[in-house]
């Protein structure tokens, strides 16, 4: 007999995949679901797939997915228990889970003051130096570009010029000597203005050759806190995950078990509740420097689901219902190798250029081993508006390399016609000598510049063929009509329509 859920009805304040996922989370447990969307979104996967839909505004996200007052206006008007923020949009603003502490609504992720201590990494670094977490050497907040300098000495060039208030990339500089200073000083500062509207920055240590390595953590409201392994995370662009596995095929048990301590401690420094992550990098002489927490659930998160047996929104929601944890750390056992490619609405030929647009027709992937995460479907529209991520591909094997051939089947196998994708430049990385041996770092596509350069699709020049075949036969038709000498004369039957006729089949 299964247990009763801890709410009833749970709204979900995103849109996409993640939308979706959290829905089929809940309607497993029992609970019904209440979507949220904008005009762009109105025929979107998550809005089919809910049991209640309400329009909360434009496509611009901040007058609909950024909107606090329309989402708790919805959330009271349904009768919705709890809130699923899901990852990006409200989902790291405490200002939004405090509104839904306030409104009795629950909010299914940690409390405001734990995403207050780890949003600011200034704060961030203080606090894990505290708890006794490595971190990368660094500086305190910086007032101008003189005293960036004075501390860039002290610290030791290449340094990282990062904004306070951020992530993502942005208002993020490497400076590799004083003279570069000044200018990448101004432009990390407006940068990190623009963006987050705190124009902040410090400076770090930066890593040569660093490979980024996550833990993920879960901790309870009644004092448990416990980690399920690594993710690695190295192969990106601009500072955007692009692929991701776990375990890394570089950390061995040791390592997994030091590393997962920091992380769980990082969480109990900040009095951390719910599903959240821990970053960090990892450099050439194999020392981990603590980079920051993400204090929600992360995009990457079913690598480690497939290979710890573990549904992590489903846990996130019994946690925000007052449960504890069904296991115990010495209960977290890992099986096999998962990877996971995020498959984007952009062109990788054209420097990952947004492709936004109609999709004409889609076919999914399946299989052993294989996941199909997705907020599309065939006939939808993906909107201008929002993140160009289209669907999340995971593949598990045995180990490393039964999970790499199984998601290079996986993708040949995967069709999205009428935009442009990244999925034929994860079909290259899965089967290139570097990434099969595991020789990974942060700057890993700048390192194989041949992984961006387009190759012929098969499929695509079949279907080419048979257009200049029709195109062909076509045209001898138009020939034959032609030639029949006058007007009105018997039209000339082209072999092709005789064979069409008399059921040729290809």
């Amino acid at each position: 007999m299964r247990a009763r859920p801890p709410f009833t009805k749970v709204l979900v304040a995103n849109r996409g995949e993640i939308a979706v996922r959290v829905v089929r989370a809940c309607h497993e447990m029992g609970i019904r679901t209440v979507a949220v969307y904008s005009e762009a979104d109105r025929d979107a996967l998550h809005v089919r797939y809910a049991q209640e839909a309400y329009l909360i505004g434009p496509p611009p996200s901040s007058e609909s997915y950024l909107r606090i007052d329309r989402i708790l206006e919805v959330a009271k008007k349904s009768g919705a228990e709890a809130i699923h923020p899901g990852y990006g949009f409200l989902s790291e603003n405490p200002a939004f889970a405090r509104a839904c502490r306030d409104a009795g609504v629950v909010f299914i992720g940690p409390p405001p003051e734990a995403m207050e201590a780890m949003g600011d990494k200034v704060r961030s670094r203080e606090l894990m130096t505290r708890a006794g977490v490595a971190v990368i050497p660094g500086s305190p907040p910086l007032k101008d570009a003189g005293e960036a300098a004075a501390e860039a000495s002290r610290i030791g060039y290449p340094v990282l010029l990062k904004a306070s208030a951020g992530g993502g990339g942005k208002g993020m500089r490497a400076v590799r000597d004083a003279a570069e200073m000044p200018s990448l000083f101004a432009q990390a500062r407006g940068e990190a203005r623009s963006s987050f509207g705190d124009e902040t920055v410090f400076l770090e240590k930066l890593v040569v050759r660093p490979r980024h390595i996550e833990v993920q953590i879960l901790a309870d409201a009644h004092g448990s806190c416990i980690h399920f392994g690594e993710r690695e995370c190295s192969i990106q662009r601009r500072h955007q995950k692009l692929i991701e596995e776990a375990p890394s095929p570089v950390i061995d048990a040791e390592a997994r078990a030091r590393i997962g301590a920091m992380a769980v401690a990082a969480a109990r420094a900040c009095g951390y509740v719910s599903a959240g992550t821990v970053e960090m990098l990892r450099g050439d002489d194999g020392a981990f420097y603590f980079m920051e927490m993400n204090t929600r659930l992360q995009v990457e998160h079913p690598v480690t689901e497939m290979v710890y047996g573990v549904d992590l929104v489903k846990a996130m929601i019994e946690i925000a219902g007052g449960a504890k944890l069904a296991f115990t750390q010495d209960q977290v056992v890992a099986s096999g190798h998962a990877i996971e490619c995020r498959i984007l609405a952009e062109d990788p030929e054209r420097n990952f250029m947004p492709a936004p647009g109609r999709i004409r027709a889609l076919r999914a992937p399946s299989g052993p081993g294989v996941r199909y995460d997705s907020g599309i479907y065939g006939g939808f529209t993906v909107p201008v508006h929002y993140d160009p991520m289209l669907a999340k591909l995971i593949a598990w094997g045995r180990d490393r390399d039964e999970a790499a051939a199984r998601m290079a089947r996986a993708l040949n196998e995967l069709r999205v016609d009428g935009v442009k994708t990244s999925i034929s430049f994860h079909s290259r990385v899965m089967t290139h000598p570097a990434f099969l041996a595991g020789d990974l770092h942060t700057g890993f596509l700048a390192e194989h510049p041949d992984l961006m350069k387009p190759e012929p699709d098969p499929w695509l020049e079949e279907l080419a063929t048979l257009a200049a075949a029709v195109a062909q036969f076509r045209k001898i038709e138009q020939l034959a009509v032609l030639g029949s000498g006058r007007e009105g004369a018997p039209r000339a039957t082209s072999n092709w329509k005789r064979g069409a006729r008399a059921g040729w089949r290809r």
